[in-house]
């Protein structure tokens, strides 16, 4: 019997008993599956339910302004869980859960309804709040009018009561000195009347008579008294001599009497000024407490309302009442007062309105709290419900693996026992020929072979793959013989690329020297032709004798001119020299040598100068001065000069299509024991499938116009291996390339002292 056959024996009494287990398991599981969505769809019903709740509770505590989305909320809330109880209904095993399920729906039904009630009596009591407030605030401005109108009464009776008692004060002063006078002219009257008896001579008035009268006739001028004091004068005496008859003192004492009397009618008209003055200021008061009233009143009543209390709200009424009939009360204008009065009547009516409204609000609430825990309740009850059948099926699905996977347990473990003897006597000895043939491959052939079974293949195809690893082994050893040689081969012609490269470009420096140098000699020498032939006018005008001193003095100009034409353009061709031909020895030769970073890229890119002026390119040094390396100046010239070849013949293709310049910049800085070499241009970029195959030998997507695919590979070589360092690529089509080279400054271990000179350096 071959091993498949016992194999498929041992397997296929497991494997039928776990199919009969896996289909009794797969119907319990939906079952389970079933009672537990049923169970989720309840929770997710009563976590909506109490949401819906909360979002009903904060809408009536909300501001007006901020219920509606509140309200929104709630009716979404309200959506869902009708939609999850229609999905529900699907979900239920037996009548009494269907039942349920309906009397939820009705039930939502209704709270709903109550919802859409409570938000119409909402909307009907904030309109009556906030008119209960415009009325508020109106009574308060009316409050605050009649307040105003009394404070200027006030003032005005405040000035007429000044003004009286000023003039009570002049009065008084007016008595004061009329007694002053009266009692001056009585004690002259008395001294004349004893001098007469005796027969003297009548004696001189009194210094006080005379002070007191003119003091009189001051203070009735002052009084607006003039025909008083005009009176006074005439009695008063003028010569010095006293008065001349007693009409003084009685003059004197009329007007006492006169003004005495003058003095109590202002008396009683002060006296009746200052009640009227303490009930004006009674009526400012009260009005002012009008206003306060209503301030209290209004928030007192926003409290009741916020609180939902009717009774207390409804106990704001009788103090409106009040209120209402304190205003009525108050001696203000009938104008403002009739407003008044007007406003708190219509406050307190739509107050009472409030109330029912705000009783209906309740009686609406309690009936949605009554629906909200029938609701819940019936959730509960399905959840409880479906979590109680799926835990029946789970235990069912349970017992049955368990029963089931003993019994296909024990049926594999003997079949298995069984076949397992069948197959590891002979393997074994497969085995142990296997290692005896490992240790001598020449040993003899495995046993077995002539077995019909799986394990006779096995040892008919181990006879035949040891033979075949035997040859493949000798063909493997043929083969790294050939490798090596074409690697000696390929590192030959790697060298000779890289020799070619840099023949190549050095035929491009004495290209570019002949075009660079051309132009100053050629400048040189015909300016050396110019000075040539004005000496020799010279001559011939000094030899004719005809010299003047301005033509001696052109002469001079023009000669002076042409050598400072030579000097400049001979000393520029000198420069040029010099710079080439340290290019020239750095790119020749692979000598090691310190210098500065920044005069020999100014000096290679002037080199590179007539490569770039046929397209009509620019390319521009950024180097920070004082960056000295140690290394390859040859093939770090190799390096850019293929980086920037590259970017005139790949990148600006399109620019030179269409006529426009590109723009090369060779960006140099330290980093770290680093130097970084940076060859940017804005040329058409690389499209990014073409960016990872870059550096790869023979890789172009130029080679209709004559490329062959190496400058990248060779760079990539020069800076891994000569300057071992490393080189990164960056671009984007449309956006121009960017490829970055670091390598070491110095070599590792070494600080070497800069050997170059201030220019371009001795190689």
């Amino acid at each position: 019997m071959r091993v498949g056959r016992k194999i498929a024996l041992v397997g296929g009494v497991p494997i039928l008993v776990a199919a009969a287990i896996a289909a009794a398991g797969w119907v319990l599981l939906a079952q389970e599956q079933r009672a537990r969505t049923g169970a989720l769809l309840a929770a997710r019903i009563y976590h909506d339910l109490t949401v819906a709740r909360t979002e009903r509770d904060a809408y009536v505590a909300a501001r007006p302004g901020e219920r509606g989305p509140r309200e929104e909320r709630f009716f979404t809330l309200a959506g869902d869980a009708r939609r999850s109880l229609d999905s529900l209904r699907g979900y239920a095993r037996t009548a009494g859960q269907a039942e349920r399920v309906a009397s939820a729906q009705r039930t939502l039904g209704l709270s709903t309804g109550r919802m859409r009630d409570l938000t119409a009596l909402t909307r009907e009591n904030d309109g009556l709040i906030a008119e209960m407030g415009r009325r508020a605030g109106r009574l308060i401005d009316l409050s605050e009018q009649a307040r105003l109108r009394q404070q200027s009464s006030n003032a005005d009776l405040a000035r007429t009561l000044a003004g009286k008692v000023e003039r009570l004060r002049t009065i008084r002063d007016a008595v004061t000195q009329l007694n002053a006078l009266a009692l001056a002219a009585g004690r002259w009257d008395l001294a004349r009347a004893r001098t007469a008896g005796s027969g003297s001579p009548a004696p001189r008035p009194e210094a006080g008579l005379a002070h007191a009268g003119r003091d009189l006739a001051a203070s009735l001028r002052g009084a607006g008294r003039s025909q008083e004091a005009a009176e006074l004068d005439a009695l008063l005496p003028a010569d010095g001599t006293g008065p001349e008859g007693p009409g003084l003192g009685e003059w004197a004492e009329r007007r006492i009497k006169i003004v005495a009397s003058e003095q109590r009618t202002l008396h009683d008209e002060v006296a009746q000024l200052l009640g009227y003055a303490i009930e004006a200021n009674e009526t400012e008061q009260a009005t002012q407490n009008i206003g306060i009233s209503t301030l209290k009143l209004g928030q007192r009543t926003a409290d009741a309302l916020a609180r939902r209390d009717p009774d207390a709200a409804s106990a704001m009424l009788a103090e409106g009442e009040r209120l209402s009939a304190s205003a009525a009360n108050l001696p203000i204008s009938p104008l403002i007062q009739g407003d008044m009065v007007d406003a708190i009547d219509g406050w307190r009516n739509r107050l009472a309105t409030t109330v029912g409204g705000l009783r209906r609000q309740n009686e609406t609430l309690a009936e949605m709290d009554g629906l909200a825990a029938a609701m819940s309740a019936s959730a509960s009850a399905l959840n409880d419900a479906a979590l109680e059948d799926a835990d029946r099926f789970g235990a069912f699905l349970r017992q049955l693996l368990l029963v089931g996977a003993a019994g296909g347990l024990l049926l594999g473990a003997l079949a298995a026992l069984a076949v397992a003897r069948s197959i590891l006597v002979p393997l074994r000895q497969l085995q142990r020929d296997m290692i005896a043939l490992a240790a001598d491959p020449k040993a003899a052939a495995l046993s077995g072979t002539q077995r019909a079974d799986e394990l006779g293949d096995i040892a008919r195809a181990t006879n035949f793959f040891v033979t075949e690893i035997g040859r493949r082994e000798r063909a493997l050893r043929r083969a790294k013989d050939q490798a090596d040689a074409a690697l000696l081969d390929l590192r030959q012609a790697q060298d000779d690329l890289i020799r070619a490269e840099k023949l190549a470009s050095l035929g491009q420096l004495v290209a570019g020297v002949a075009h660079e140098i051309n132009t100053p000699l050629g400048i040189a020498l015909t300016t050396a032709t110019l000075v040539r032939d004005e000496t020799r006018a010279f001559q011939a005008v000094v030899a004719a004798g005809t010299l003047s001193r301005s033509r001696l003095t052109h002469f001079v100009d023009r000669v002076s001119e042409g050598t400072h034409l030579l000097c400049s353009n001979l000393t520029r061709a000198a420069d040029l020299v010099h710079g080439f031909k340290q290019v020239a020895v750095d790119r020749a030769s692979d000598e090691r040598r310190s210098f500065p970073l920044d005069v020999w890229l100014d000096e290679l890119l002037a080199s590179l100068q007539p490569m770039l002026r046929k397209g009509g390119h620019r390319i521009r040094p950024d180097c920070a001065p004082g960056i000295v390396v140690d290394t390859h100046p040859g093939v770090l010239a190799q390096v850019v000069t293929n980086l920037v070849t590259n970017a005139v013949t790949h990148g600006f293709v399109h620019k030179a299509q269409q006529g426009e310049p590109g723009t090369i910049v060779v960006r140099a800085e330290s980093a770290g024991p680093l130097a970084r070499l940076e060859v940017i241009d804005d040329g058409g970029g690389i499209a990014p499938e073409n960016l990872a195959r870059i550096f790869d030998p023979f890789f172009t997507t130029a080679r209709s116009r004559g490329s062959t695919g190496l400058g990248m590979h060779i760079v990539h070589n020069l800076v891994t291996v000569k300057l071992h360092g490393r080189i990164a690529i960056e671009s984007e089509p449309g956006q121009g390339t960017t490829v970055r080279v670091e390598f070491p400054r110095e070599p590792a271990g070494e600080r070497p002292a800069l050997r170059a000179t201030a220019g371009a350096g001795a190689p």
